[in-house]
Protein backbone atom coordinates (compact mmCIF):
# COMPACT_ATOMS: atom_id res chain seq x y z
CA UNK A 1 0.00 0.00 0.00
CA UNK A 2 1.14 3.55 -0.68
CA UNK A 3 2.52 5.17 2.40
CA UNK A 4 1.54 8.68 1.27
CA UNK A 5 -2.15 8.22 0.53
CA UNK A 6 -5.08 10.66 2.19
CA UNK A 7 -6.95 9.77 5.25
CA UNK A 8 -10.07 8.68 3.13
CA UNK A 9 -8.13 5.88 1.84
CA UNK A 10 -7.14 4.48 5.05
CA UNK A 11 -8.74 6.15 8.24
CA UNK A 12 -6.10 4.12 10.72
CA UNK A 13 -3.19 5.19 8.45
CA UNK A 14 0.52 5.19 9.81
CA UNK A 15 2.12 7.98 8.92
CA UNK A 16 5.68 6.98 7.25
CA UNK A 17 7.38 10.52 7.44
CA UNK A 18 10.02 12.45 8.18
CA UNK A 19 8.63 13.85 11.37
CA UNK A 20 7.90 12.74 14.94
CA UNK A 21 4.54 12.89 14.15
CA UNK A 22 4.47 15.91 15.29
CA UNK A 23 1.95 14.72 17.50
CA UNK A 24 3.63 15.90 20.26
CA UNK A 25 2.67 19.37 19.39
CA UNK A 26 -0.63 18.60 20.41
CA UNK A 27 -1.34 21.19 23.17
CA UNK A 28 -1.34 20.14 26.84
CA UNK A 29 -4.63 19.07 25.83
CA UNK A 30 -3.50 15.83 24.79
CA UNK A 31 -1.92 15.02 28.22
CA UNK A 32 -4.60 13.99 29.58
CA UNK A 33 -5.82 11.29 27.54
CA UNK A 34 -3.70 8.66 29.72
CA UNK A 35 -4.63 9.92 33.17
CA UNK A 36 -8.55 9.80 31.32
CA UNK A 37 -8.46 6.08 30.97
CA UNK A 38 -6.83 5.77 34.42
CA UNK A 39 -9.64 6.90 36.65
CA UNK A 40 -12.08 5.27 35.23
CA UNK A 41 -14.75 4.45 37.70
CA UNK A 42 -15.60 0.84 38.92
CA UNK A 43 -19.11 -0.09 39.08
CA UNK A 44 -20.51 -1.66 42.25
CA UNK A 45 -22.24 -4.75 42.25
CA UNK A 46 -23.11 -7.07 45.02
CA UNK A 47 -20.37 -5.03 46.99
CA UNK A 48 -17.50 -5.40 44.99
CA UNK A 49 -15.71 -3.50 42.85
CA UNK A 50 -15.65 -4.43 39.16
CA UNK A 51 -15.38 -3.18 35.76
CA UNK A 52 -18.83 -3.49 33.44
CA UNK A 53 -19.30 -6.92 31.43
CA UNK A 54 -19.67 -4.92 28.74
CA UNK A 55 -16.45 -3.17 29.18
CA UNK A 56 -14.56 -3.25 25.26
CA UNK A 57 -11.61 -5.43 24.93
CA UNK A 58 -10.42 -2.72 22.17
CA UNK A 59 -7.77 -0.03 24.82
CA UNK A 60 -6.71 1.10 21.45
CA UNK A 61 -10.04 2.33 20.15
CA UNK A 62 -10.82 3.64 23.36
CA UNK A 63 -7.75 5.28 23.66
CA UNK A 64 -8.37 6.85 20.21
CA UNK A 65 -12.14 8.12 20.76
CA UNK A 66 -10.33 9.19 24.70
CA UNK A 67 -7.96 11.54 22.92
CA UNK A 68 -10.82 13.08 20.38
CA UNK A 69 -12.37 14.29 23.90
CA UNK A 70 -15.53 11.52 24.39
CA UNK A 71 -16.01 9.88 27.62
CA UNK A 72 -15.62 6.99 28.53
CA UNK A 73 -19.19 6.27 29.75
CA UNK A 74 -20.00 7.50 26.13
CA UNK A 75 -17.48 5.60 24.61
CA UNK A 76 -18.52 2.13 25.97
CA UNK A 77 -21.74 2.66 25.09
CA UNK A 78 -21.37 3.47 21.78
CA UNK A 79 -19.24 0.17 21.06
CA UNK A 80 -21.85 -1.72 22.79
CA UNK A 81 -24.53 -0.29 20.07
CA UNK A 82 -22.06 -0.73 17.68
CA UNK A 83 -19.78 -3.39 17.89
CA UNK A 84 -15.91 -2.93 18.10
CA UNK A 85 -15.44 -3.22 14.35
CA UNK A 86 -16.45 -0.22 13.14
CA UNK A 87 -15.29 2.75 14.51
CA UNK A 88 -16.97 5.40 11.80
CA UNK A 89 -20.06 3.85 13.28
CA UNK A 90 -18.99 4.08 16.45
CA UNK A 91 -17.89 7.87 16.04
CA UNK A 92 -20.79 9.24 14.55
CA UNK A 93 -22.98 8.07 17.90
CA UNK A 94 -20.62 9.45 19.63
CA UNK A 95 -21.24 12.57 17.70
CA UNK A 96 -25.14 11.96 18.21
CA UNK A 97 -24.54 11.97 22.13
CA UNK A 98 -23.99 15.51 21.90
CA UNK A 99 -26.18 16.20 19.72
CA UNK A 100 -29.30 18.44 20.83
CA UNK A 101 -31.65 15.20 21.01
CA UNK A 102 -28.73 12.74 21.66
CA UNK A 103 -29.43 12.74 25.51
CA UNK A 104 -28.81 9.06 26.81
CA UNK A 105 -31.06 6.74 28.70
CA UNK A 106 -30.27 3.86 30.72
CA UNK A 107 -30.25 0.61 29.37
CA UNK A 108 -32.53 -1.71 31.45
CA UNK A 109 -29.71 -4.79 31.45
CA UNK A 110 -27.40 -1.68 33.67
CA UNK A 111 -26.07 -2.91 37.29
CA UNK A 112 -28.96 -2.06 39.66
CA UNK A 113 -26.72 0.63 40.86
CA UNK A 114 -25.82 3.06 38.09
CA UNK A 115 -28.39 5.45 38.13
CA UNK A 116 -29.69 7.10 34.79
CA UNK A 117 -27.68 9.92 33.50
CA UNK A 118 -28.15 13.33 30.96
CA UNK A 119 -25.69 14.96 28.73
CA UNK A 120 -23.97 16.84 31.62
CA UNK A 121 -22.97 13.34 33.13
CA UNK A 122 -21.32 12.02 29.78
CA UNK A 123 -19.21 15.22 29.53
CA UNK A 124 -15.51 14.82 29.11
CA UNK A 125 -13.06 13.76 31.90
CA UNK A 126 -10.69 16.48 29.75
CA UNK A 127 -8.99 19.11 31.39
CA UNK A 128 -6.94 21.69 29.97
CA UNK A 129 -5.04 23.00 32.61
CA UNK A 130 -2.11 20.67 33.43
CA UNK A 131 -0.81 22.26 37.09
CA UNK A 132 3.11 23.20 36.65
CA UNK A 133 3.84 22.77 40.28
CA UNK A 134 3.25 19.76 42.34
CA UNK A 135 1.47 22.19 45.39
CA UNK A 136 -0.94 22.81 42.93
CA UNK A 137 -2.25 19.02 42.52
CA UNK A 138 -4.63 18.99 45.01
CA UNK A 139 -5.03 14.64 45.35
CA UNK A 140 -2.57 14.47 47.68
CA UNK A 141 -3.42 13.29 51.17
CA UNK A 142 -1.57 14.81 54.23
CA UNK A 143 0.09 11.44 55.32
CA UNK A 144 1.28 10.58 51.32
CA UNK A 145 3.25 13.69 50.87
CA UNK A 146 6.98 12.67 51.74
CA UNK A 147 8.16 14.51 55.07
CA UNK A 148 10.86 15.80 52.69
CA UNK A 149 9.23 16.54 49.73
CA UNK A 150 10.28 20.50 49.69
CA UNK A 151 13.87 19.38 49.81
CA UNK A 152 13.81 17.07 46.84
CA UNK A 153 15.37 17.81 43.70
CA UNK A 154 12.89 19.31 40.99
CA UNK A 155 13.23 16.35 38.66
CA UNK A 156 12.18 14.45 42.19
CA UNK A 157 9.04 16.64 42.43
CA UNK A 158 8.08 15.74 38.85
CA UNK A 159 8.33 12.82 39.13
CA UNK A 160 5.76 12.50 42.45
CA UNK A 161 3.67 15.00 40.58
CA UNK A 162 3.27 12.59 36.97
CA UNK A 163 3.13 9.62 39.28
CA UNK A 164 0.49 11.53 41.47
CA UNK A 165 -1.81 12.08 38.10
CA UNK A 166 -1.68 8.41 37.28
CA UNK A 167 1.53 7.70 35.46
CA UNK A 168 3.99 4.67 35.79
CA UNK A 169 7.24 5.33 37.48
CA UNK A 170 9.16 3.96 34.48
CA UNK A 171 6.71 6.25 32.00
CA UNK A 172 7.27 8.96 34.45
CA UNK A 173 11.36 8.53 34.68
CA UNK A 174 11.47 8.05 30.98
CA UNK A 175 9.54 11.28 30.35
CA UNK A 176 11.22 13.56 32.97
CA UNK A 177 14.66 12.08 31.39
CA UNK A 178 14.05 12.77 27.79
CA UNK A 179 12.23 16.03 28.40
CA UNK A 180 15.26 17.30 30.79
CA UNK A 181 14.68 18.51 34.25
CA UNK A 182 13.57 21.75 33.87
CA UNK A 183 10.38 20.84 31.67
CA UNK A 184 6.80 21.67 33.03
CA UNK A 185 4.53 19.02 33.94
CA UNK A 186 2.47 20.08 31.30
CA UNK A 187 5.81 19.73 28.82
CA UNK A 188 6.31 15.76 30.08
CA UNK A 189 3.08 15.12 30.08
CA UNK A 190 2.61 16.08 26.27
CA UNK A 191 5.61 13.86 25.34
CA UNK A 192 4.22 10.72 27.13
CA UNK A 193 0.64 11.46 25.70
CA UNK A 194 2.27 11.91 22.22
CA UNK A 195 4.65 8.32 22.69
CA UNK A 196 1.51 6.57 23.69
CA UNK A 197 -0.35 7.94 20.93
CA UNK A 198 2.27 7.12 18.18
CA UNK A 199 2.30 3.39 20.33
CA UNK A 200 6.19 3.89 20.72
CA UNK A 201 6.82 3.29 24.44
CA UNK A 202 8.97 -0.04 23.80
CA UNK A 203 11.61 2.53 22.06
CA UNK A 204 12.30 3.90 25.08
CA UNK A 205 10.27 2.76 28.31
CA UNK A 206 11.52 -0.16 29.85
CA UNK A 207 10.62 -3.75 29.05
CA UNK A 208 9.77 -4.80 32.50
CA UNK A 209 6.05 -5.00 33.37
CA UNK A 210 5.58 -1.15 34.87
CA UNK A 211 4.69 -1.23 38.70
CA UNK A 212 1.13 0.38 39.40
CA UNK A 213 1.64 3.43 42.00
CA UNK A 214 -2.08 3.95 42.32
CA UNK A 215 -4.96 2.05 43.60
CA UNK A 216 -8.38 0.93 41.18
CA UNK A 217 -10.03 3.91 42.48
CA UNK A 218 -7.47 6.16 41.59
CA UNK A 219 -5.82 6.76 44.66
CA UNK A 220 -2.19 6.85 45.03
CA UNK A 221 -0.71 4.39 47.07
CA UNK A 222 1.14 5.09 50.41
CA UNK A 223 4.34 4.08 49.32
CA UNK A 224 4.98 5.68 46.08
CA UNK A 225 7.66 7.55 47.09
CA UNK A 226 9.62 4.51 48.32
CA UNK A 227 8.78 2.89 45.32
CA UNK A 228 10.08 5.77 43.59
CA UNK A 229 13.79 5.84 45.67
CA UNK A 230 14.22 2.12 44.42
CA UNK A 231 13.26 2.51 41.19
CA UNK A 232 15.94 5.54 41.49
CA UNK A 233 18.72 2.92 42.93
CA UNK A 234 17.82 0.56 40.58
CA UNK A 235 18.87 3.12 37.36
CA UNK A 236 22.51 3.60 39.32
CA UNK A 237 23.45 0.31 39.60
CA UNK A 238 25.85 0.87 36.49
CA UNK A 239 27.11 3.70 34.34
CA UNK A 240 25.06 3.57 31.59
CA UNK A 241 26.26 2.25 27.59
CA UNK A 242 26.66 5.03 24.88
CA UNK A 243 23.82 3.43 23.25
CA UNK A 244 21.73 4.07 26.65
CA UNK A 245 23.19 7.50 26.69
CA UNK A 246 20.40 9.91 25.49
CA UNK A 247 21.05 13.65 24.02
CA UNK A 248 18.53 15.94 25.42
CA UNK A 249 16.48 18.07 23.74
CA UNK A 250 16.42 21.34 24.45
CA UNK A 251 13.54 23.65 25.81
CA UNK A 252 12.90 25.74 24.23
CA UNK A 253 14.45 24.23 21.11
CA UNK A 254 16.52 27.38 19.51
CA UNK A 255 19.64 25.56 19.09
CA UNK A 256 22.15 28.46 19.20
CA UNK A 257 19.90 31.12 19.16
CA UNK A 258 16.95 32.22 16.28
CA UNK A 259 16.33 35.43 14.54
CA UNK A 260 13.27 36.53 17.20
CA UNK A 261 15.59 35.67 20.46
CA UNK A 262 17.51 38.09 22.46
CA UNK A 263 20.34 36.17 23.62
CA UNK A 264 22.56 33.55 20.78
CA UNK A 265 25.75 31.16 21.70
CA UNK A 266 28.60 32.41 19.54
CA UNK A 267 31.40 30.48 20.03
CA UNK A 268 31.57 26.19 20.72
CA UNK A 269 35.08 24.30 20.13
CA UNK A 270 34.59 21.65 17.14
CA UNK A 271 36.69 18.06 18.13
CA UNK A 272 40.01 18.55 16.21
CA UNK A 273 38.60 15.83 13.38
CA UNK A 274 35.61 17.99 12.32
CA UNK A 275 37.89 21.24 11.90
CA UNK A 276 38.37 22.18 8.09
CA UNK A 277 37.40 21.37 4.56
CA UNK A 278 34.34 20.77 3.83
CA UNK A 279 31.93 22.44 5.82
CA UNK A 280 29.45 19.71 6.69
CA UNK A 281 25.18 19.97 7.14
CA UNK A 282 23.51 16.95 8.44
CA UNK A 283 19.32 16.98 9.39
CA UNK A 284 17.27 14.55 10.96
CA UNK A 285 14.17 14.84 12.90
CA UNK A 286 14.56 15.82 16.93
CA UNK A 287 12.24 12.56 18.37
CA UNK A 288 13.84 10.20 17.28
CA UNK A 289 14.44 7.00 19.25
CA UNK A 290 16.51 6.32 22.23
CA UNK A 291 20.30 6.58 21.43
CA UNK A 292 19.62 7.22 18.20
CA UNK A 293 21.06 10.94 18.17
CA UNK A 294 24.29 9.86 20.25
CA UNK A 295 24.92 7.38 17.56
CA UNK A 296 24.94 10.34 14.54
CA UNK A 297 26.63 12.41 16.45
CA UNK A 298 29.52 9.85 17.38
CA UNK A 299 29.73 8.49 13.39
CA UNK A 300 30.60 12.34 12.53
CA UNK A 301 33.04 13.30 14.28
CA UNK A 302 31.65 13.94 18.07
CA UNK A 303 29.75 16.92 17.35
CA UNK A 304 26.99 17.65 19.40
CA UNK A 305 23.53 18.27 17.29
CA UNK A 306 21.79 21.39 17.14
CA UNK A 307 18.24 21.10 17.73
CA UNK A 308 15.98 23.67 15.99
CA UNK A 309 12.13 23.69 15.85
CA UNK A 310 10.87 25.51 12.94
CA UNK A 311 8.14 27.47 14.61
CA UNK A 312 10.65 30.32 15.58
CA UNK A 313 11.12 30.87 12.09
CA UNK A 314 7.86 30.32 10.24
CA UNK A 315 3.87 29.28 10.85
CA UNK A 316 4.91 25.77 11.46
CA UNK A 317 6.74 23.46 13.93
CA UNK A 318 9.17 21.40 12.90
CA UNK A 319 11.37 19.79 14.93
CA UNK A 320 14.82 18.71 13.85
CA UNK A 321 18.28 18.05 15.22
CA UNK A 322 21.49 19.23 12.80
CA UNK A 323 24.91 18.13 13.53
CA UNK A 324 27.46 20.64 11.71
CA UNK A 325 30.54 21.89 11.93
CA UNK A 326 29.56 25.48 10.52
CA UNK A 327 30.56 29.21 12.15
CA UNK A 328 27.67 29.56 14.85
CA UNK A 329 28.53 33.90 14.83
CA UNK A 330 26.91 36.60 12.73
CA UNK A 331 24.06 34.24 11.32
CA UNK A 332 21.24 36.33 9.49
CA UNK A 333 17.64 35.46 8.03
CA UNK A 334 16.54 35.64 4.61
CA UNK A 335 14.29 38.56 4.25
CA UNK A 336 11.38 39.61 4.06
CA UNK A 337 10.78 37.48 6.89
CA UNK A 338 8.00 34.56 6.44
CA UNK A 339 4.85 35.04 8.50
CA UNK A 340 4.77 33.71 11.74
CA UNK A 341 1.52 32.67 12.72
CA UNK A 342 -1.54 31.01 11.18
CA UNK A 343 -3.49 34.24 10.42
CA UNK A 344 -0.75 36.21 8.78
CA UNK A 345 0.31 33.28 7.03
CA UNK A 346 -2.98 32.73 5.51
CA UNK A 347 -4.83 35.52 6.12
CA UNK A 348 -8.27 34.25 4.52
CA UNK A 349 -8.59 31.96 7.03
CA UNK A 350 -8.97 34.82 9.96
CA UNK A 351 -12.75 35.19 9.04
CA UNK A 352 -13.97 31.86 9.56
CA UNK A 353 -11.74 31.22 12.86
CA UNK A 354 -13.55 29.92 16.22
CA UNK A 355 -12.58 32.09 19.37
CA UNK A 356 -12.47 28.47 20.72
CA UNK A 357 -9.87 27.24 18.41
CA UNK A 358 -6.35 28.19 20.18
CA UNK A 359 -3.82 27.40 17.34
CA UNK A 360 -1.09 29.97 16.29
CA UNK A 361 0.44 27.71 14.61
CA UNK A 362 0.49 24.65 12.50
CA UNK A 363 1.90 20.98 13.84
CA UNK A 364 4.47 19.60 11.26
CA UNK A 365 3.66 19.50 8.26
CA UNK A 366 3.21 15.64 7.05
CA UNK A 367 3.80 13.95 3.81
CA UNK A 368 -0.19 12.53 3.95
CA UNK A 369 -3.66 14.94 4.17
CA UNK A 370 -7.09 14.84 5.52
CA UNK A 371 -9.77 12.93 3.16
CA UNK A 372 -13.36 15.38 2.45
CA UNK A 373 -15.09 12.56 4.59
CA UNK A 374 -13.42 13.27 7.26
CA UNK A 375 -14.01 17.21 6.64
CA UNK A 376 -17.49 16.69 5.93
CA UNK A 377 -18.23 14.68 9.04
CA UNK A 378 -16.90 17.32 11.32
CA UNK A 379 -18.85 20.08 9.07
CA UNK A 380 -22.19 18.19 9.68
CA UNK A 381 -20.72 17.52 13.60
CA UNK A 382 -20.68 21.61 13.76
CA UNK A 383 -24.05 22.38 11.66
CA UNK A 384 -25.88 20.84 14.18
CA UNK A 385 -25.21 23.74 16.87
CA UNK A 386 -25.70 26.77 14.66
CA UNK A 387 -23.41 29.54 15.71
CA UNK A 388 -20.12 28.28 16.91
CA UNK A 389 -20.42 29.60 20.37
CA UNK A 390 -22.49 26.79 21.17
CA UNK A 391 -20.74 24.25 19.90
CA UNK A 392 -20.66 22.11 23.26
CA UNK A 393 -17.37 21.27 24.23
CA UNK A 394 -16.74 17.48 23.61
CA UNK A 395 -17.75 18.25 19.67
CA UNK A 396 -14.42 20.88 20.05
CA UNK A 397 -12.28 18.38 21.43
CA UNK A 398 -13.04 16.22 19.08
CA UNK A 399 -13.17 18.60 16.37
CA UNK A 400 -9.71 20.10 17.52
CA UNK A 401 -8.30 17.25 17.90
CA UNK A 402 -8.81 16.30 13.67
CA UNK A 403 -7.46 19.43 13.06
CA UNK A 404 -4.23 19.11 14.98
CA UNK A 405 -3.39 15.77 13.60
CA UNK A 406 -4.40 16.96 9.70
CA UNK A 407 -3.31 20.58 9.92
CA UNK A 408 -6.75 21.48 9.21
CA UNK A 409 -7.64 25.38 8.76
CA UNK A 410 -11.15 27.25 8.77
CA UNK A 411 -12.28 27.87 5.03
CA UNK A 412 -15.80 28.83 5.81
CA UNK A 413 -18.50 28.47 8.33
CA UNK A 414 -18.32 24.80 10.18
CA UNK A 415 -15.70 24.66 6.89
CA UNK A 416 -12.25 23.30 7.93
CA UNK A 417 -9.85 21.81 4.96
CA UNK A 418 -6.46 20.38 4.52
CA UNK A 419 -3.46 22.71 3.25
CA UNK A 420 -3.38 22.82 -0.20
CA UNK A 421 0.11 22.09 -1.72
CA UNK A 422 0.74 25.53 -2.56
CA UNK A 423 0.25 27.07 1.06
CA UNK A 424 2.57 23.93 2.21
CA UNK A 425 5.03 24.95 -0.30
CA UNK A 426 4.62 28.95 0.93
CA UNK A 427 5.24 27.65 4.65
CA UNK A 428 8.20 25.78 4.16
CA UNK A 429 9.72 28.77 2.31
CA UNK A 430 9.61 27.40 -1.15
CA UNK A 431 8.71 30.01 -4.49
CA UNK A 432 5.44 28.96 -5.55
CA UNK A 433 4.83 26.00 -7.68
CA UNK A 434 7.63 24.86 -6.88
CA UNK A 435 6.23 21.15 -7.35
CA UNK A 436 3.41 22.15 -9.47
CA UNK A 437 3.83 20.69 -12.87
CA UNK A 438 5.41 18.69 -14.53
CA UNK A 439 3.86 15.40 -14.55
CA UNK A 440 3.96 15.21 -10.22
CA UNK A 441 0.71 14.23 -8.90
CA UNK A 442 -0.60 15.85 -6.03
CA UNK A 443 0.23 13.04 -3.68
CA UNK A 444 3.36 13.22 -4.58
CA UNK A 445 3.39 16.97 -4.13
CA UNK A 446 2.33 16.33 -0.19
CA UNK A 447 4.70 13.32 0.10
CA UNK A 448 8.03 15.48 -1.02
CA UNK A 449 7.48 18.57 1.00
CA UNK A 450 6.71 16.42 3.71
CA UNK A 451 10.10 15.41 3.92
CA UNK A 452 11.76 18.52 2.72
CA UNK A 453 13.79 21.03 4.99
CA UNK A 454 12.40 24.00 6.17
CA UNK A 455 14.30 26.38 3.74
CA UNK A 456 13.96 29.76 6.49
CA UNK A 457 15.73 27.11 8.84
CA UNK A 458 18.34 25.84 6.83
CA UNK A 459 18.89 29.44 5.69
CA UNK A 460 19.99 31.06 8.69
CA UNK A 461 22.51 28.46 9.61
CA UNK A 462 24.11 28.65 6.02
CA UNK A 463 24.02 32.22 6.02
CA UNK A 464 27.38 32.36 7.48
CA UNK A 465 28.85 30.80 4.36
CA UNK A 466 28.07 34.02 2.18
CA UNK A 467 31.10 36.24 3.16
CA UNK A 468 33.24 32.89 3.08
CA UNK A 469 32.47 32.03 -0.33
CA UNK A 470 31.47 35.75 -1.80
CA UNK A 471 32.16 34.05 -5.35
CA UNK A 472 30.08 31.19 -5.17
CA UNK A 473 30.05 27.45 -4.17
CA UNK A 474 30.41 23.94 -4.67
CA UNK A 475 28.39 21.39 -3.05
CA UNK A 476 27.67 17.76 -2.26
CA UNK A 477 23.89 17.44 -1.69
CA UNK A 478 23.38 14.07 -0.09
CA UNK A 479 19.89 12.53 -0.19
CA UNK A 480 18.61 15.80 -1.97
CA UNK A 481 14.93 15.75 -2.09
CA UNK A 482 13.37 18.88 -3.68
CA UNK A 483 16.34 20.70 -3.42
CA UNK A 484 15.55 22.76 0.11
CA UNK A 485 19.31 23.38 0.88
CA UNK A 486 20.36 24.86 -2.73
CA UNK A 487 16.86 27.03 -2.59
CA UNK A 488 18.20 28.26 0.56
CA UNK A 489 21.77 28.94 -1.06
CA UNK A 490 20.39 30.85 -3.63
CA UNK A 491 17.83 32.51 -1.70
CA UNK A 492 20.97 33.69 0.53
CA UNK A 493 22.42 34.85 -2.56
CA UNK A 494 25.04 32.46 -2.80
CA UNK A 495 25.89 31.55 -6.33
CA UNK A 496 26.01 28.03 -6.99
CA UNK A 497 28.96 27.23 -8.65
CA UNK A 498 29.37 23.29 -9.12
CA UNK A 499 26.24 21.00 -7.36
CA UNK A 500 26.70 17.04 -7.47
CA UNK A 501 22.62 16.18 -6.06
CA UNK A 502 22.18 12.80 -5.16
CA UNK A 503 18.50 11.61 -4.80
CA UNK A 504 16.96 8.44 -5.19
CA UNK A 505 13.07 9.93 -6.45
CA UNK A 506 13.19 11.08 -9.56
CA UNK A 507 10.56 13.00 -9.28
CA UNK A 508 12.21 14.95 -7.09
CA UNK A 509 15.61 15.06 -9.02
CA UNK A 510 12.87 16.47 -12.35
CA UNK A 511 11.71 19.13 -9.78
CA UNK A 512 15.50 20.22 -8.90
CA UNK A 513 16.41 20.47 -12.32
CA UNK A 514 12.97 22.24 -13.48
CA UNK A 515 13.67 24.70 -10.78
CA UNK A 516 17.81 25.34 -11.49
CA UNK A 517 16.52 26.41 -15.17
CA UNK A 518 13.91 28.18 -13.91
CA UNK A 519 16.12 30.63 -11.90
CA UNK A 520 19.14 30.62 -14.43
CA UNK A 521 21.37 29.12 -12.48
CA UNK A 522 24.72 29.75 -14.26
CA UNK A 523 27.03 26.40 -12.35
CA UNK A 524 26.67 23.07 -13.11
CA UNK A 525 24.33 20.49 -11.88
CA UNK A 526 25.09 16.69 -11.86
CA UNK A 527 22.51 14.33 -10.73
CA UNK A 528 23.15 10.83 -9.19
CA UNK A 529 20.29 8.75 -8.25
CA UNK A 530 22.14 6.29 -5.39
CA UNK A 531 24.31 7.65 -2.70
CA UNK A 532 25.73 3.60 -1.88
CA UNK A 533 27.38 3.99 -5.56
CA UNK A 534 29.40 6.72 -4.43
CA UNK A 535 32.93 5.30 -4.52
CA UNK A 536 36.46 6.72 -3.95
CA UNK A 537 36.64 6.88 -8.06
CA UNK A 538 34.03 8.01 -8.51
CA UNK A 539 34.21 10.80 -6.15
CA UNK A 540 37.33 11.64 -7.41
CA UNK A 541 36.08 12.11 -11.03
CA UNK A 542 33.87 13.94 -9.63
CA UNK A 543 35.97 16.09 -7.79
CA UNK A 544 38.51 16.62 -10.44
CA UNK A 545 37.52 19.29 -12.31
CA UNK A 546 36.52 21.86 -9.49
CA UNK A 547 39.08 20.44 -6.59
CA UNK A 548 36.84 19.29 -3.97
CA UNK A 549 33.40 20.18 -2.15
CA UNK A 550 32.86 23.21 0.22
CA UNK A 551 29.83 22.01 1.43
CA UNK A 552 28.16 18.66 1.96
CA UNK A 553 24.71 18.86 2.84
CA UNK A 554 22.16 15.85 3.32
CA UNK A 555 19.46 14.43 5.41
CA UNK A 556 18.67 10.89 5.29
CA UNK A 557 15.57 9.02 5.56
CA UNK A 558 13.88 9.18 8.75
CA UNK A 559 11.06 6.73 7.96
CA UNK A 560 12.49 4.23 10.67
CA UNK A 561 13.08 7.30 13.17
CA UNK A 562 9.82 9.38 12.74
CA UNK A 563 7.34 9.14 16.10
CA UNK A 564 4.82 8.74 13.33
CA UNK A 565 5.84 5.25 12.42
CA UNK A 566 3.97 2.96 13.68
CA UNK A 567 5.62 -0.19 12.26
CA UNK A 568 8.71 0.05 11.68
CA UNK A 569 10.93 2.54 14.39
CA UNK A 570 13.77 0.68 14.29
CA UNK A 571 16.42 3.63 14.47
CA UNK A 572 19.00 3.37 12.28
CA UNK A 573 18.55 -0.07 12.20
CA UNK A 574 15.92 0.37 10.03
CA UNK A 575 15.82 -0.64 6.20
CA UNK A 576 15.74 3.41 5.25
CA UNK A 577 17.19 5.29 8.25
CA UNK A 578 20.67 3.10 8.41
CA UNK A 579 21.32 5.06 4.82
CA UNK A 580 22.36 7.32 7.50
CA UNK A 581 25.60 5.53 7.37
CA UNK A 582 26.63 6.87 4.21
CA UNK A 583 26.69 10.01 5.18
CA UNK A 584 29.58 9.51 7.27
CA UNK A 585 31.49 7.41 4.76
CA UNK A 586 30.85 9.95 1.99
CA UNK A 587 31.84 12.97 3.73
CA UNK A 588 35.03 10.96 5.65
CA UNK A 589 35.90 10.11 1.93
CA UNK A 590 35.27 13.57 0.74
CA UNK A 591 37.75 14.83 3.36
CA UNK A 592 40.36 12.23 2.57
CA UNK A 593 40.50 13.00 -1.21
CA UNK A 594 40.53 16.56 -0.48
CA UNK A 595 43.68 16.26 1.85
CA UNK A 596 45.27 14.15 -0.57
CA UNK A 597 44.66 16.89 -3.12
CA UNK A 598 46.18 19.32 -0.84
CA UNK A 599 49.30 17.45 0.18
CA UNK A 600 50.19 17.27 -3.92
Amino acid sequence: MDDHVSSEENENFDWNTDDDLEIENYSSSCSTLVTTTRNTQAIISNGEASTSAAAPSNSNLVDQFLGMGFSEKQITKAIKENGEDNAESILETLLTYSSPEGNMTCDSDSHQQQQCVNNDDFSSDYDETVPDDLSEFDSWSDDEIPENYELLPKHEKALLSLTSMGYTVEEASAAVERCGPDASIGEITDFICAAQMAKTEAVFYEEEKPKKLFTSNGKLKRKKFHELEAHKRKKQKGPLTEEDEVIRLPNPMIGFGVPSGSTAITHRTLPDAAVGPPFFYYENVALAPKGVWDTISRFIYDVQPEFVDSQYFCATARKRGYVHNLPIKNRFPILPLPPRTIHDALPMTRRWWPEWDPRTKLNCLQTSYASSRLTDRIRKALEKWGESENVPEDVRKYVMYECRKWNLVWVGKNKVAPLEPDEVEMLLGFPRNHTRGGGISRTDRYKSLGNSFQVDTVAYHLSVLKDIFPNGINMLSLFSGIGGAEVALHRLGIPLKNVVSVELSEANRDIVRSWWEQTNQKGNLVHLADVQQLNPDKLEQLMRPFGGFDLVVGGSPCNNLAGSNRVSRDGLEGEQSALFYEFPRILDLVKCIMNGQNEN
